[in-house]
């Protein structure tokens, strides 16, 4: 069977005014947003039902559905200078005479500022709906989750807070930014512990370490049992004798094995609850990396309460702050 080429292809395109002599203006929408580029005949078909429903996924690992993006259709027509500064936009450019093969391309900052983009180019939408796999459009989803991520976290560069950044420091020899609303609540040998409980939900960050001895520590099992036995010394109800515990019966944990500054790194997705009898939980993310000079494993978790809210959102912006962490293997590599 005839293998179809397909070929990814990431560019970065920067319109500022070094290279165009004009200012982006910042870009429009909400975050985990997301306008899809679309003639309205192939939307209504199997292929739109595909992008659809692999963009507009429900997320894993939480208490109520919830997309990954909220996602939003026009066609080529209708996409005007209006719509153009969007933040984030999947656009499907199909044209026999400009194109041979499909390929993807990524995109930066094209109309406005912090804005992605991605291009799906085709000579007909036949081989298009040949060669787009929905494996693919999870990539393209991912790339966009990734771009989001980034962006809270640049975010945090310019606002973070010391108190936290500094006992990090300390105690793991690394660095962070953590958010100046985050407030240092425990700092001992085991873990670094902050909150942000403003408003009507509340978001922790906890990181511990460990010694490195094999890569058994490393398998999901190890991890959670790990966790478990870490918050559950650490964190306590309101009510006595409750702590906190890992959800493993209704929606079990999720792991997966995700690349950080060219490393090894284990994920892990899941709900937390309060064991002994409180009524208490929400959703919880951790990244696990080993630290190579110290020869340490190093878990950084965020986990978020909004009873009644959706959760999204909040957990999205707190994890983009585990993605700011740099183990002391990096911090060699920064120094001059």
């Amino acid at each position: 069977m005839k293998r179809f080429l397909f070929i990814a292809v990431a560019a970065l395109m920067l319109f500022g005014c070094k290279d165009s002599g004009r200012t982006l203006p910042s870009a429009t929408g909400s975050i985990y947003e997301m306008l899809i580029v679309m003639d309205k005949q192939q939307w209504d078909d199997e292929l739109g039902q595909t992008v659809r429903a692999t963009i507009g996924a429900d997320m894993p690992c939480l208490p109520q559905i919830e997309q990954y993006f909220n996602v939003s259709q026009v066609t080529p027509q209708m996409f005007d200078n209006f719509l153009m500064p969007t933040r984030n936009i999947l656009i499907f450019d199909v044209n026999s005479d400009r194109y041979t093969q499909v390929k993807i391309r990524y995109m930066r900052d094209v109309y406005s500022r912090p804005q992605a983009m991605c291009r799906v180019q085709a000579p007909s939408w036949e081989a298009l709906a040949q060669q787009l796999s929905a494996e693919q459009l999870q990539t393209i989803r991912s790339w966009f989750v990734r771009q989001e991520l980034d962006r809270q976290g640049s975010f945090y560069r310019n606002y973070k807070t010391e108190p936290t950044r500094e006992a990090v420091q300390h105690r793991f020899g690394a660095d962070i930014w953590i958010p100046a609303d985050y407030i240092l609540v425990r700092d001992n040998e085991q873990l670094v512990w902050c909150v942000n409980d403003g408003g009507s939900l509340r978001r922790d960050l906890i990181i511990w370490s460990y010694p490195y001895t094999s890569e058994e520590q490393l398998t999901p099992e190890a991890l959670l049992q790990k966790r478990d036995e870490v918050l559950g010394q650490n964190v306590s109800g309101s009510l006595d004798g409750t702590f906190m515990g890992t959800e493993y019966k209704h929606i079990p944990p999720e792991y997966s094995v995700i690349n950080i500054n060219n490393r090894w790194c284990a994920e892990i997705r899941g709900l937390w609850k309060m064991q002994g009898g409180e009524a208490m939980g929400g959703p919880f993310v951790e990244l696990t990396r080993v630290d190579e000079i110290n020869q340490r494993v190093v878990t950084a978790e965020v986990f978020v309460f909004a009873p009644g809210q959706k959760k999204r959102n909040a957990l999205r912006q707190a994890e983009a702050i585990l993605y700011t962490l740099k183990l002391p293997q990096e911090l060699m590599l920064e120094q001059p």
